[in-house]
């Protein structure tokens, strides 16, 4: 069987699900997206931090340009989503505060706060005193910590449930694309004017698609509940030089990660890693340890060499976009516009 589409985008993860709602949304494309089982991978792993300021890694200068400018996309992305679905995506401008577990850990945190005052980024660095009247419930005897009130979250479940609202999707493997096609594992043939491939970590696995360098990095995160808000902020840390975060929802769901791995495609669970996560947490904030475990999630980041997205086209009607790594949820609505550029030129 032979169906036709404008668009094709293989992979229903939260990069697929906005590129084909901003073809669909902007460009009024016909649009069918291509996934098993859409949103169960990376995204459903996400904790959905905005964090283009926390996140910054030394050498990661040029891709933090990209960050900043999908942070200032956010705002009016929600506002389109929200008002075309009438869901609310969980968007907090809360601010986020990194907290210090020790003096190395504040040492490494002045460090982060000078780069980011060279980058004329916004952060300011906090004593004991501020870092726990910004937060009361964090663990006592913590030195200090940092505050970047630019850093952000979204709740990447709700956020991929309201853009697929919409959109025709196709609930099949993917065998192969080609320029302007798509087969799929039971050999139907999808025909599009073009053809996205948006299947993070596993885009190289499809028949047609070679991506140099990229390769899976799992990834693990708990969620727990309280009946009491314990946070204000999204709270990151870094305790004896391992990185946790806690990211709190309005309905009382604290996400807690993450892992990072090089496991292959294992996306198995791992019970040393729920410990360690849930060891470090409650070091920075001990009501961790009375919260309800909700659920670990596990999920597989596409990483490249220089940890920057790939979106190009291959060919003059396939198009890929993937290799997004920690900055799946964050680069989501500036991606969209991208390969919506990209389409439209080559329409």
């Amino acid at each position: 069987m032979r169906t036709t589409t404008d668009v094709a985008v293989v992979g229903g993860g939260i990069i697929g699900a906005a590129i084909a709602w901003r073809l669909a949304a902007a460009g009024g494309a016909d649009v069918t997206l291509i996934d098993p089982s859409p949103g169960l991978g990376a995204t459903h792993a996400a904790a959905g931090m905005l964090a283009p300021v926390t996140e910054l890694h030394y050498g990661e200068e040029a891709l933090l340009r990209l960050n900043l400018a999908a942070a200032l996309r956010y705002p009016e992305f929600v506002a389109e989503v929200e008002a075309a679905t009438g869901s609310d995506v969980g968007y907090r401008r809360t601010g986020t505060v990194v907290a210090a577990w020790d003096g190395a850990d504040l040492a490494a945190l002045r460090d982060l706060a000078a780069l980011h005052k060279s980058l004329d980024l916004s952060s300011e660095m906090l004593t004991a005193r501020e870092l726990r009247a910004l937060e009361p419930t964090v663990a006592p005897g913590l030195p200090g910590g940092l505050y970047a009130g630019d850093d952000h979250s979204v709740d990447p479940r709700r956020l991929h449930h309201a853009l697929l609202a919409n959109t025709d999707v196709v609930r099949e493997h993917v065998a192969s694309v080609a320029d302007g096609t798509v087969t799929l594992a039971g050999g139907d043939v999808i025909s599009a004017g073009t053809v996205v491939v948006a299947a993070g970590a596993r885009s190289g696995h499809i028949g047609g698609v070679s991506i140099a360098g990229l390769r899976p990095v799992k990834g693990q995160t708990l969620r727990l509940r309280t009946e009491r808000q314990v946070l204000d902020h999204v709270l990151r840390g870094s305790v004896r030089g391992v990185p946790v975060y806690l990211v709190p929802r309005a309905d009382g769901e604290i996400v807690v990660g993450a892992t990072s791995e090089e496991a292959g495609y294992d996306e198995r669970p791992r019970a040393g890693a729920v410990y360690d996560l849930l060891r470090d947490a409650q070091l920075l904030l001990p009501a961790v340890l009375e919260m309800e475990f909700v659920e670990v999630s596990t999920g597989l980041r596409p990483a490249t060499p220089d940890n920057a997205p790939v979106i190009e086209a291959l060919h003059e009607r396939l198009v890929v976009a993937t290799g997004h790594y920690r900055n799946g949820v964050l680069l989501a609505p500036i991606t969209a516009d991208m390969v919506a550029e990209l389409v439209m030129v080559r329409a």
